[in-house]
């Protein structure tokens, strides 16, 4: 099973962690299943970009995003060209590395 790494953020995951996963879960699924509190204010339909990441390693063994995902990239804070929506990109047999930005657009938090 693929591992997903996220790389420690201050505020969501302090000390970083490491979680195994059935391929075809998303990124953002997988996170709050593995107590990661990603932002997701659109409920995970690609009506936002809270749930912004960067895939630091295993980018490519992504699926390509779809029009509407990079539309919305566009609006996402410390966009990068290996940043995709959690909600959409789906795990296939590589291991990824994820940073979740400091900053989202989110004018609140759902969490909060």
């Amino acid at each position: 099973m693929p591992q997903l790494i996220f790389l420690p953020n201050e505020e969501i995951c302090p000390e970083g962690k490491v979680i195994e996963v059935e391929p075809g879960i998303s990124i953002c699924d997988a996170a709050l299943q593995n107590g990661i509190e990603i932002e997701h204010a659109c409920e995970k339909s690609c009506a936002c970009t809270t749930c912004h990441v960067i895939v630091r390693e295993g980018f490519d063994s992504l699926e390509p995003s779809d029009e509407l995902e990079d539309d919305m990239l566009d609006k996402a804070w410390g966009l990068e060209p290996e940043s995709r929506l959690s909600c959409q990109a789906l795990v296939a047999d590589e291991d990824l590395v994820i940073e979740i930005p400091r900053y989202t657009i989110n004018q609140v938090s759902e969490q909060h």
